[in-house]
């Protein structure tokens, strides 16, 4: 399962911003960035919201694990 939180975070260190920039883009503390990045998984417009900000599709990360996740049903049966 995708740690999307983490992957946040390494988005975020990826695109040499820091914490407090991305609490005043997304309009919340810095305290809620952190519980942020310790979610493993979060609500679909908020998401939208974050990747946006990062310019960095996130949704397009679960399409790939779906994908693998199909990929190795269709290997069991």
């Amino acid at each position: 399962m995708l740690e999307i939180g983490l992957l946040i975070r390494q988005k975020l260190k990826e695109r040499k911003r820091t914490i407090v920039w991305l609490a005043e883009n997304l309009s919340c503390s810095r305290t809620n960035v952190y519980k942020i990045f310790d979610k493993r998984s979060i609500d679909t417009d908020y998401l939208l919201r974050i990747s946006d900000i990062l310019d960095y599709d996130f949704f397009k990360l679960y399409s790939e694990e779906l994908k693998k996740r199909r990929e190795g049903y269709n290997e069991k049966t």
